[in-house]
This record gives structure tokens, C-alpha cells and sequence, in this order.
């Protein structure tokens, strides 16, 4: 059974009568979580895409970037994101229970973060309604200010990114341990540790942003204190 038919099969059940709560309490081991973390990254990002007033033919294309969906399950998809972006409000249900789907699992947050970022920016402009968006839903996934300014960093060109902030390392930390720092979140995008913790293979494609702004970060900060 494809991810989107897994889909398809979660929205009939919502729209059966079951609750958000019920759907999502059945989707907390692979490959089930899978899909709520497919859900969970479409929802969030139709109500974010909306969340700035208009929602752009990028933003839909970043999904497909994201998600390759089969010309088959285009119907499934299509109907989870037009149901999700008729408003913003609700967003907040889906975020919490994605928290608690993944718990500690502070990773796969962070893949489902910057899934959203990756809309936001999709085309080309990072709206102030979409930061206050995201800054909620980053609140309710228990990431904290400086977490979530490492992950802004990391997608959003409205200014050279402080290789600090991205790497989520203060400046006066010894060089040990920003290496250390760096080869952790770089371990973390390998697509069988993605996979592993229920990001869906179709979605591993997120990490590749990450790792240039990764590398990138560690380089501008080794060959300044080479």
C-alpha cells in the first residue's frame, strides 16, 4: 500500500466521523507514522501557505518538490491540501498532535520544520505572517527561540546567515565542540536516519538544503579561526 493511499484511507476516516485525535493515534509506529508526517507537512504548509493571504502556484510546486506523488495518488494529495488551506485556524491542533506523536524525538520535528520552511520561501518571499506561523507551531513542537532561528537560518535569504546560529552553537564555544556539533546534525540528514525516524522516502529530499547550509556554516567558521 502506497503512502498515499495510507493517506487517502486516514482522510476517509476523518471525514467518517473519526476524530484528528483518533486518526492520528493510529499512525505512531512506521509505517504508519509516515504518514502523519506526510499529513502533518501538507496540513501545516496548505494553512501556512494561506496564513500570508494568497497561496502561490510555488507554494504548491514546493510540495511536489518535496513529495514525488504518483500521477495515480495526485488526487489524494491534492484533496488533503485543499482541505487544509481553506484557513489558518486549527493549525495548532495538527501541530500538537504531531508533538506528541514524535515526543522527544527532537529530529523528526525538525525535519517537519523545515519542510515548512521550504514552502515559506517557495516563492521568494518569507512573509512576517509566515514567521509569526511558524514561530507558534515551532512553540507548540517545544523548540525554543534560539532553536528556531537556527533552523530560519537555514532557509530564509533575507540576510547572510550567522554560521553560529545555524549550527546552533554559541560563538565563544571551542572549536571541538562546533566540530562536534556540525558532524551530529550531519549524521542526523543521512536519508536511512531520516527514514528510520518516519519521514517518508519521498520527503528525504529536505535534508539537501540543510547540509549545504550545514557545510557551509562550518566552513565559514573553520577558515576563520584557521
Amino acid at each position: 500500500m502506497s503512502l498515499w493511499t495510507r493517506i487517502s484511507d486516514a482522510l476517509a476516516a476523518l471525514t467518517s466521523g473519526e476524530s484528528l485525535s483518533e486518526v492520528f493515534s493510529q499512525l505512531r509506529t512506521p509505517p504508519e507514522k509516515r504518514v502523519g508526517f506526510a499529513i502533518a507537512v501538507i496540513a501545516l504548509g496548505a494553512k501556512m501557505a494561506k496564513a500570508d493571504g494568497q497561496v502561490t502556484r510555488d507554494e504548491v510546486t514546493a510540495f511536489r518538490e518535496v513529495f514525488s506523488i504518483p500521477h495515480g495518488d495526485e488526487k489524494s494529495a491534492a484533496r488533503l491540501f485543499n482541505l487544509a488551506r481553506q484557513d489558518v485556524a486549527g493549525f495548532e491542533q495538527y501541530a500538537a498532535k504531531i508533538a506528541a506523536m514524535f515526543g522527544d524525538e527532537d529530529a523528526a520535528l525538525c525535519d517537519l520544520m523545515e519542510g515548512l520552511f521550504f514552502i515559506a520561501v517557495a516563492d521568494g518571499e518569507y512573509h512576517p505572517d509566515e514567521d509569526d506561523f511558524l514561530s507558534r507551531v515551532a512553540n507548540i513542537l517545544g523548540f525554543d527561540q534560539r532553536r528556531f532561528r537556527a533552523l530560519r537560518a537555514r532557509f530564509v535569504p533575507d540576510a547572510a546567515p550567522d554560521p553560529y546560529e545555524v549550527l546552533g552553537v554559541n560563538p565563544d564555544d571551542g572549536i571541538k565542540v562546533i566540530r562536534a556539533a556540525w558532524r551530529a546534525e550531519v549524521r542526523e540528514s543521512h536519508p536511512d536516519k531520516m527514514i528510520a525516524r518516519g519521514v517518508p522516502p519521498e520527503a528525504v529530499k529536505l535534508a539537501e538544503k540543510r547540509l549545504i547550509a550545514l557545510n557551509r556554516a562550518w566552513e565559514e567558521i573553520s577558515e576563520g579561526r584557521a
